[in-house]
């Protein structure tokens, strides 16, 4: 069974530095078994979006993650699955004692992208960036252990500014999906219409629209960065560099005079590597 576990452990590394180069990069600070655990959550989450956005009928994509819910209840039974990623993920429940409820809320906010494309506040988009950003956050925090209750609100936070931050980046992506996250209210307030959108027009009302948005995700990721001084210090560059980084993003889509429909918004190893350099010495020297 500990060869299985380790097997398994090794594949979750693997399939995430494939997946998901940024969230790798910033795991790899962690000591060994609380990167290990991030490894084996994370290639769960990358199995449950994939379903999500696969090509699979929407009645075919609700069974599948009714299979995956039903999986997860069975994990929390102590049964041992052969499958890698839940035999790892199982071994990380135990380990750790994280709630149940955190994953439920994770696959919940993944099923809302099978029938919700449209959002018409920002506090139904909050509900959104919850499932699939916060509860992922406040399932880390179980692995990178915390003091302090606050540190969940500061999670919280963190997830809905790095959604946020996502979902800036990735209008032009989603909208191929015709999934608009952008709140209709902030499209009317700014006189900017679902049309213009559509055909990717960055004019005046687009950019202030932007600019708008890319504030709101600052002053969460200002609130979201007290985190870290409820973690151990071993656990804080991670949360650290995923913030730099993440960041960097929004100041990217300024530089872009917020035309992200011109191409992919990213960054260059180079600026990945002095980020992280400089988030994780913050992370460590903020609070000491």
């Amino acid at each position: 069974m500990e060869d299985k576990l380790r097997t398994a452990y090794r594949r979750c590394r693997t399939e995430t530095r494939h997946e998901a180069t940024n969230f790798y990069w910033a795991f790899i600070t962690l000591p060994h078994p609380k990167r290990a655990a991030i490894y084996a959550v994370y290639s769960l989450f990358r199995r449950w979006d994939d379903i999500a956005d696969s090509e699979l009928p929407l009645e075919e994509k609700r069974q599948a993650l009714e299979e995956q819910k039903k999986l997860l209840l069975d994990l929390y039974r102590a049964h041992v699955e052969d499958d890698f990623v839940l035999l790892a993920v199982g071994d990380v429940i135990r380990r750790y004692g994280v709630p149940r409820r955190y994953f439920e809320e994770v696959l919940a906010g993944i099923e809302l992208d099978l029938r919700k494309r449209r959002y018409q506040t920002f506090e139904e988009l909050k509900k959104y960036c919850y499932g699939v950003a916060s509860a992922v956050g406040l399932i880390s925090l179980e692995i990178f252990g915390y003091h302090g209750p606050e540190a969940k609100e500061h999670a919280i936070d963190l997830g809905i500014a790095m959604q946020l931050t996502n979902i800036l980046r990735d209008i032009k992506e989603d909208l191929e999906r015709d999934r608009i996250y952008l709140p209709q209210e902030d499209l009317e307030r700014f006189g900017y219409s679902e049309g213009e959108l559509q055909q990717g027009i960055a004019n005046d009302s687009f950019c202030k629209l932007m600019q708008f948005e890319i504030a709101r995700a600052r002053e969460y990721f200002a609130q979201g960065r007290q985190l870290l001084k409820y973690l151990p210090l071993r656990s804080r560059p991670c949360p650290a560099i995923l913030a730099g980084l993440y960041q960097q993003i929004l100041g990217r889509i300024e530089a872009h005079d917020y035309n992200v429909f011109a191409g992919r918004i990213g960054l260059s190893p180079r600026e990945k590597l002095s980020t992280m350099l400089w988030a994780s010495t913050r992370g460590l020297l903020a609070f000491p």
